[in-house]
């Protein structure tokens, strides 16, 4: 449930209908590549979190199988992209709110979401489990709803509607509209989508049973996102035609109000606050989680790395939740300057995350298999692994021939850069101290 909540945020609930005016109904083939890569990744963390469970996830086995300063580069680089998130998601709820009650400033609804999350994260473990667990039900409810109503409206089984059948899916200039440099177009906006997801390792290293977790959670996660994303956006091309105006502005109100179902709108505004407040509980658990692994293993200040009596990390908590609201006000003090310049560099973070998984997969996986330690296994080993190798590396390629996203890779490689700097300087300061 936590993969879910994470993973299905604003981003499924309103910006796909980015991906639909890139790609038209081809979107789906977008969707298809972005989640069987995904699915592979995943797989490969899987493999490495079974037989390894550690709260540090993917930066702990960058460092066992690339060298450690590639686990400082990967802890510290998903620490600042997440940051940058929780600000734009706290930001886009409390904007939300503040439009319901335009009496109260929209500050003073993100300082109670704020402070909200913060007794939640520094409470028990299990609290916030709780929370995410009915925050990801919500979402999950509401999309198999969407999937049912749907599939009714295809097949014009509600009351005043006419099926529709495949017209919208090959009329207005076919299936592939925008042929396939619509279709790569869509990958790029698509391909980040599914970000998130990756946070199932790390909370199922804090369960009872950290080996059993990791596999049952990666496999049922992959498919059930898959089936989430993907049947969606089959529905909305389905019901209605690609370049609708109304797709662009909401893709599932759109879909929803061809149904006739009264307040829709304010429904569906009520269930992105859910997804932003659900993904942004999701992500101070992430980034405090992976501060206190980093400060565990002499990769960050050893302030983060202790705990309190029931087992939370208090320091990496708070630490998380005070930049979440610097983040916030920047949102309202530099929304056309610095913040975007942040958020803009964090863009293509993730992709390296998933390549430095699958690098460490690589060089792991011989190591693991040794030592009998294999309990989940990434199928068709090493072949399906190179391939996502070299998929991955096709999106960066693809990157590189849109402006938009050129930006997001070169300031991602600065980023990149001054961290990995900074962990060189860690490394010599740790010398230091060993050898003194």
């Amino acid at each position: 449930m936590m993969g879910l909540g994470s993973a299905i945020g604003a981003g499924l609930f309103l910006g796909t209908g980015v991906g639909i005016a890139k790609a038209g109904p081809a979107v789906l083939i977008s969707y298809i590549i972005a989640g069987i890569i995904v699915v592979f990744v995943m797989r490969m963390l899987g493999e490495m979190g079974a037989a390894i469970p550690a709260s540090g996830s993917f930066s702990h086995y960058a460092r066992i199988g690339i060298g450690e300063w590639a686990g400082f580069t990967m802890g510290w680089l998903y620490w600042f992209m997440l940051i940058m998130v929780l600000g734009a998601e706290i930001t886009g709820a409390s904007a939300i709110v503040h439009g319901w009650l335009p009496g109260v400033p929209q500050w003073v609804v993100a300082l109670v979401f704020v402070t909200f999350f913060a007794v939640v994260n520094l409470a028990k473990v299990s609290n916030f489990g709780e929370f995410e667990f009915w925050f990801a039900a919500i979402k999950v409810a509401v999309i198999i709803a969407f999937l049912v109503i749907g599939v009714l409206l295809v097949f014009g089984l509600l009351p005043d509607t006419d099926p529709v059948g495949f017209t919208n899916l090959f009329g207005q200039g076919g299936f592939m509209p925008n042929g396939f440099a619509g279709i790569a177009a869509g990958l790029l906006v698509v391909a980040f989508a599914f970000g998130g997801i990756e946070i199932v390792t790390i909370a199922a290293a804090e369960s009872k049973d950290p080996e059993h977790s990791i596999a049952t959670a990666v496999r049922s996660v992959v498919w059930r996102i898959s089936v989430f994303y993907i049947g969606s956006i089959a529905i909305m091309v389905l019901v209605l035609p690609w370049n609708s105006p109304q797709l662009q502005s909401g893709p599932f109100v759109a879909v929803l109000n061809q149904a006739h179902i009264s307040y829709v709108a304010g429904f569906m505004e009520l269930v992105v606050v859910v997804a932003l407040l659900s993904a942004f509980n999701a992500n101070v658990y992430g980034t405090s989680r992976m501060a206190y692994s980093l400060a565990r293993r002499g990769d960050g200040p050893a302030l983060l790395g202790g705990l309190s009596k029931t087992g939370v990390p208090t320091n990496a908590v708070l630490l998380s939740v005070f930049f979440g609201f610097v983040s916030v006000l920047l949102n309202w003090l530099l929304p056309d300057s610095l913040l975007s310049i942040l958020l803009n560099a964090v863009g293509a973070a993730l992709l390296v995350i998933w390549i430095f998984i699958v690098v460490s997969q690589l060089r792991l996986r011989p190591r693991l298999e040794a030592e009998g330690k294999l309990s989940l296994r990434m199928w068709g080993f090493p072949y399906l692994s190179w391939f996502t190798l070299a998929a991955l590396g096709g999106l960066i390629l693809l990157m590189l021939t849109d402006a938009d996203a050129r930006n997001q890779l070169i300031s991602t490689a600065v980023l990149f850069a001054v961290i990995a700097g900074l962990s060189v300087l860690n490394a010599r300061r740790r010398r230091a101290a060993a050898e003194a």
